[in-house]
């Protein structure tokens, strides 16, 4: 469904969900590469934190994207304000 399909109320709806959406994922996905790097760190046996390591820096190509999306969302509703 286009943007301009979609109502004022909806799509404010859309920006406040994914400002927090985006949000968590940052914590999140921060939180468990810290604790990977911290793994890494302390622990003899390496093998898990490496492997779990990809999981954060994968995922962070989503944070991205939803930038973009809230930066077309802010876009349409400045349009239609004026």
């Amino acid at each position: 469904m286009d943007l301009k399909d979609k109502s004022t109320e909806k799509l404010k709806g859309e920006l406040k969900g994914l400002k927090m959406i985006t949000g968590v994922l940052i914590g999140v996905l921060g939180l468990l590469f810290i604790v990977c790097v911290y793994g890494l760190i302390t622990k003899e046996d390496n093998s898990t934190f490496t492997a779990l390591i990809v999981v954060p820096l994968a995922l962070s190509a989503i944070i991205p994207l939803n930038y973009g999306n809230m930066k077309k969302i802010k876009k349409e509703l400045e349009s239609r304000n004026q």
